[in-house]
């Protein structure tokens, strides 16, 4: 049976790999891979998991990896602009980088900072880092972030490129990275949601929310 890509929903998919007991389609129409619900782990596996993560504002090498997002971000935003940093994780460190460059930022968490009235709001930016690979309903996750960008905002992403050589890839050894994208997936989101979108370096894309006319 064919199964439903979790980001453009179409059935136009196969059997692409198989490895950690679990099995990896491919979407022919936006180039995800992805793992069918029936192999995702557990809520507390994934929370276990989460929870042994170190990343913190005094971690230089987690500092320096967010820099590559958030220095090219930079220059789509206004001296005054709030965001929101979508999967903060249990130490929060992106937001606290963005207060010390002068950019007001909220935060959210499922697990860490589940405080969905941010979702109320309208931000001048989001962003989401090592995050988007573990969405189970990637679209409409994406698709609510987007709603809450002003016209003109910006949506900061970080994941790894999915590699043509799959078969050895670390990055889908861990069991709670269940989609995986490339530069030609991101582009389908582009024009799904009718977007500017830019790759200023590898695994890091920063998509632009066009201004309705009348602006």
């Amino acid at each position: 049976m064919k199964k439903i890509c979790p980001l453009c929903n179409s059935t136009n998919t196969y059997l692409y790999h198989f490895a950690e007991d679990r099995e990896y389609h491919h979407c022919k129409v936006c180039d995800l891979v992805f793992v069918p619900k029936e192999f995702f782990v557990s809520v507390i596996d994934e929370k276990a998991k989460y929870d042994n993560h170190k990343n913190t504002p005094t971690n230089k090498g987690y500092c320096d990896f967010l820099n590559r997002l958030l220095i090219p971000l930079q220059k789509y935003l206004d001296s005054d602009a709030k965001g929101l940093d979508f999967g903060s994780g249990p130490g929060p460190t992106l937001s606290v980088l963005m207060n010390q460059r002068g950019f007001k930022m909220d935060i959210y968490d499922i697990f860490y900072h589940d405080k969905k009235e941010v979702f109320e709001n309208k931000y001048d930016f989001i962003t989401t880092t090592e995050v988007i690979e573990h969405l189970h309903n990637p679209l409409n996750e994406i698709k609510k972030l987007w709603s809450c960008l002003k016209d003109g905002g910006v949506l900061g992403i970080m994941t790894a490129f999915r590699p043509d050589e799959f078969k050895g890839w670390y990055y889908k050894r861990d069991l709670t990275h269940i989609i995986f994208f490339t530069p030609t997936t991101f582009e389908w989101l582009a024009n799904f949601l009718e977007a500017t979108f830019e790759i200023p370096d590898s695994g890091v894309v920063i998509l632009k929310k066009l201004k309705s006319p009348q602006n």
